[in-house]
């Protein structure tokens, strides 16, 4: 019978973290032990588990494994002082050596989790004596061979880093892996989040009318106005006030997390989703872990940040059995169609039904691949790109000079005007910041007279699009701040539908908002698959209310919704060498097998 146990880890500090294990059933497959460690640590409370995305720890537990699910310093019902990520790191190397000394144990400890979890991965401190590698080095040459694999267990035992990790939906920069795009902080979705851990802070000091105040401000929407005050009062020194009042430009006093090399050279499967506002940072430490060495896993599904449809488990037991029990994963590892991708260390879910992609593989693609030129085009309008959603178009760059020539001939040389009116913010609506993430339909927004639509003609046949999507266009605001919010659709042939594929967004504050300059706006990454008939549409809008605050227009940082301060804010879009193009998704490394080579 499955069983679950509470224990307490003791810190080095004297601090208790309490911790759930769940056992495998020693009358089972896989006998009385001693197993590998399954390591999760979280600060929603350890009965959760994380099971909005992954299976239950007794799955997990029936597989072979120990699994231990932990609350955090000060979340649950841990001891000490919740400090947010900058108090992870000693707790959270002390969790893996304790792990690996558990009854039953067998030294060898995994980790995964996402979100919070999957950072609480990384940060892992150690000391400055050298790594595991090099003191078990030097121990062997000293010793007997007998010795020496006495002495290196020993050490294992007391290394800090797991064996392997499995970090998704995660990333080492606070300011703009957690907080923040192009200038902007994430408002709805940041300021939820929050007020979340507020509740919880609320709940360990018997605060009941504070966690309610909290409950009825989320369910009601009005956090979206209320949240910053409830916080100021509930949780003044909490991480996500501390963001909020940051400059999301500057740099300056931004935490960006160091992990040590060694860690990231260990066995790593990396989960992201392209409508969860983590991939970038998924996708930056899928490039540091190369860049140290390491040779980690990536898969990239069509997910929000909660849901995975069920997607990663079979996949993530593979690896972990590989990894900590010395097994090869069977045929059937993951989805149809995944693991074929696997081969080259890379999966994709492309958008559009084609299933899993391997990178490698793929041809025809806007973004560029194995040194493909990239695909782009320029924007192109008489001017009433905002008034008629079909007016504005999207001509291909090798055209760009036709298209200049064309918008410059024109009376309104090349511009189209748009006019934010803040009593009625354009709503921002799916994505990875919006209320409802993912693919949505957007026609309704863009036959709005404050969104300016440019769309392709048919595609002559099918074209794939993968990789970063860049707007690059010249804009002049007529006050010292404006917005700009971009989404990239799909006008499916043969159908009056617009499928909103991804959004990006910048924010412009001071005097040079004013001045006509080169803006750019970075798109969420996609990975998306066109027929031929179909079209692209990209629009422009100067709100995404509650994604991102409403603009003030007079050059403050914006702080919520729209009120009696807030100016009418006249954008000029100067359309002549306007650039649409797809970045690399990644930087061209060699590439290894997903389940890993280590």
């Amino acid at each position: 019978m499955e069983t679950a146990q509470d224990l307490w880890m003791p810190c080095p500090d004297g601090i208790r973290l309490a911790t759930r294990l769940w056992r495998p059933d020693p009358d089972g497959p896989h006998g009385i032990g001693p197993w590998p460690v399954l390591l999760m640590r979280q600060p929603y409370g350890r009965a959760i588990a994380s099971t909005v995305t992954y299976a239950h720890p007794n799955w997990y537990a029936a597989q072979g494994f120990l699994v231990a699910v932990q609350d955090v310093r000060g979340r649950g019902d841990s001891e000490g002082e919740f400090r947010g990520f900058a108090g992870e790191a000693a707790d959270g190397a002390a969790a893996v050596r304790w792990a690996r000394n558990l009854e039953n144990a067998n030294g060898r400890v995994g980790t995964y989790g996402f979100s919070y979890q999957g950072l609480t991965q990384l940060l892992l401190a150690k000391e400055e004596e050298g790594s595991t590698e090099a003191s078990t080095e030097a121990s062997t040459e000293a010793s007997t061979e007998a010795n020496a694999r006495a002495v290196g267990e020993n050490e294992h035992r007391d290394d800090p880093f797991p064996d392997c990790l499995a970090p998704a939906m995660a990333g080492l920069d606070e300011r703009l892996h957690w907080a923040s795009e192009g200038g902007a902080h994430w408002w709805g979705l940041g300021l939820g989040w929050a007020l979340q851990l507020a509740a919880e802070g609320c709940r360990r000091r018997n605060d009941a009318n504070g966690w309610r105040q909290i409950r009825r401000s989320l369910e009601s929407g009005t956090f979206l106005e209320e949240g910053p005050p409830l916080l100021e009062r509930l949780d003044p020194a909490g991480m996500g006030l501390g963001w909020l009042r940051r400059d999301a430009a500057d740099p300056q006093g931004w935490m960006h997390h160091e992990v040590a090399p060694e860690l990231l050279r260990r066995p790593m499967l990396l989960v992201g989703g392209w409508h969860d506002p983590h991939l970038r940072g998924v996708l930056d430490l899928w490039e540091r872990a190369q860049a140290a060495g390491g040779h980690p896993g990536l898969v990239i599904g069509g997910w929000t940040h909660l849901h995975w449809r069920g997607g990663i488990d079979a996949l993530q037991l593979a690896f972990f059995r590989r990894h900590l029990q010395g097994e090869d994963p069977p045929a059937n590892t993951a989805p149809a169609g995944l693991g074929r991708a696997l081969e080259g260390g890379i999966a994709l879910e492309a958008g559009g039904g084609s299933g899993w992609w391997n990178p490698s593989t793929i041809t025809g693609t806007a973004g560029p691949q194995d040194g493909d030129q990239p695909l782009a085009w320029t924007l192109c309008s008489d001017g009433r790109a905002a008034i008629r959603p079909d007016e504005g178009e999207l001509v291909p760059e090798q055209d760009h000079q036709a298209a200049d020539a064309l918008a410059t001939d024109r009376a309104t040389r090349g511009r189209v005007w748009l006019v934010h009116d803040p009593w009625r913010p354009v709503p921002a609506r799916g994505g990875h910041l919006g209320p409802d993430p993912g693919v949505v339909e957007r026609g309704d927004l863009d036959h709005r007279t404050d969104v300016a639509c440019f769309s392709t003609a048919p595609l002559p046949g099918r074209l794939t699009l993968l990789g970063r999507p860049r707007l690059e266009i010249t804009v002049q605001a007529d006050q010292p701040g404006f917005d700009l919010c971009v989404a990239l659709s799909l006008l499916p042939a043969m159908s009056s539908n617009v499928r909103q594929l991804t959004t990006g967004f910048a924010r412009i504050l001071g005097p040079h908002a004013q001045e006509a300059r080169r803006r750019h706006v970075d798109l969420q990454p996609l990975a998306v698959e066109l027929d031929s008939g179909d079209r692209l549409r990209l629009s422009i809008a100067g709100a995404a209310w509650p994604a991102i605050a409403v603009n003030p227009g007079d050059g403050s940082q914006p702080w919520g919704a729209a009120g009696p301060i807030h100016r009418v804010i006249t954008l000029t879009l100067a359309l002549q060498g306007s650039l649409l193009r797809f970045e690399p998704l990644l930087a061209p490394v060699q590439r290894h097998g997903i389940l890993g080579a280590n």
